[in-house]
């Protein structure tokens, strides 16, 4: 594996940090550095601000409107946008339903629906997860009847994240009982959220934020034309999804960003106090992750190599999704010991209603550091539990 870059691959990566350096949107910068978690609308702006600058689509082909980047370019352009510490893109139009509907979609679908994916004219949430199924996916229980030239689903999804904003939902539901394995029988289908029958309750997480929705159907047409490949192979296509998402999810150049920014914070003396760099207890904590987090790299850098030979991503999506998960957890606990009083994650409700939103305990980001902390103990959750991950890598790397 080389692990050194071609000129006119650092050129590529200077012209992206120019562009991040000089025109990014002030306010949004303002907000990220803060810490505040930024609006719907201005997460629409960023992703608008992309795609005028032809970058909003970075793992789809030329010929649907994406950037038709190498997987180089692509590690590069994501660098970038950790180092300036942009909005993640919302993954669920970008990243998953819209290659979904380019790979297996037909040519009606895609004119319909990868215009206004690619622009963030819609925005998308992902019906997996039911209250009975998640990580056993395969047993959910969502129904899509047909009836006539539509399909009528009954069922419920949860972990439903932001479908308080959604247009649109992508569904797998289950289309044929009558199967040898519980896989086959589920269908990819594309379900309007304004209609009749489709409602949303809100799931509260545990630091008191509204991010997470249960997504309810109740007789819900749903025309035929919306669904996404041939009836029964919706469980090969939410694989292939899975697959990326669980890449995606592994975050390495967020982790380097927020280690690098903690590693800032350490040296600095706050209020008079010894700086945390002459902690050696701290240090040698902050120094495990960075070791970790750079063999995580590496085994990236080597999965970047195989796509960039034309190999599909394999069993090493599940090493990059649980080891950087595990990776960020860490650092969302090196934060909460560098803050110390001030991660004092909120105060009850009753007291202060509007504390997750505006106020503060500290001098800044300190009082994240909890909020932080307990929302991304999900993330060892979502994509596929960590412990199934290592189930199929212990199958199909360790073959046991």
């Amino acid at each position: 594996m080389n692990l050194t870059f071609s000129q006119e691959e650092l050129e590529f990566r200077d012209q992206i940090r120019r562009v991040f350096e000089n025109e990014f949107p002030d306010d949004i910068r303002v907000q990220r550095d803060s810490g505040v978690t930024i609006s719907p609308d201005d997460q629409v702006r960023f992703q608008k601000w992309l795609f005028e600058r032809g970058w909003s689509a970075v793992n789809w082909p030329k010929e649907y409107g994406g950037t038709g980047w190498t997987p180089v370019q692509k590690y590069l352009f994501m660098q970038e946008l950790a180092e300036v510490n942009a909005p993640d893109i919302v993954p669920f139009g970008l990243s998953m339903v819209g290659p979904v509907i380019y790979t297996f979609g037909n040519d009606d679908q895609k004119q319909r629906f990868l215009p206004d994916i690619l622009e963030s004219n819609v925005w998308w949430c992902q019906g997996y997860s039911e209250p009975g199924s998640g990580s056993d996916l395969a047993s959910l229980k969502t129904r899509a009847d047909l009836d006539g030239d539509h399909y009528v689903v009954n069922g419920t999804k949860t972990w439903t994240t932001l479908a308080q904003h959604a247009d649109w939902i992508f569904c797998l539901v289950r289309t044929n009982s009558d199967v040898a394995r519980r896989q086959e029988g589920i269908s990819f289908v594309l379900v309007d959220m304004n209609s009749p029958g489709v409602s949303v309750k809100p799931i509260i997480t545990i630091e008191g934020e509204h991010e997470v929705n249960e997504v309810h159907f109740e007789d819900v047409r749903v025309p035929v034309t919306n669904l996404v490949g041939e009836e029964g192979k919706g469980w090969t296509y939410g694989k292939v999804l899975l697959q990326h998402e669980r890449t995606n999810i592994a975050a390495v150049h967020h982790s380097k960003f927020r280690l690098r920014r903690l590693r800032e914070q350490a040296e600095r003396s706050v209020r008079g106090a010894t700086p945390l760099v002459q902690n050696p207890s701290f240090m040698r904590k902050l120094a495990a992750v960075e070791v970790e987090l750079k063999a995580l790299e590496f085994t990236e850098l080597r999965t970047l190599a195989a796509v960039s030979a034309g190999k599909a991503p394999g069993p090493e999506s599940s090493i990059l999704k649980f080891v950087g998960t595990e990776i960020q957890q860490a650092i969302d606990e090196l934060y909460v010991d560098a803050a110390g009083y001030y991660a004092l994650p909120f105060v009850p409700e009753q007291y202060a209603p509007d504390f997750a939103r505006d106020e503060r305990i500290g001098e800044g980001n300190e009082t994240r550091a909890s909020s932080r902390y307990f929302n991304f103990r999900k993330a060892s959750i979502y994509g596929g539990s960590n412990e199934i991950q290592k189930n199929i890598v212990a199958k199909h790397v360790l073959g046991l």
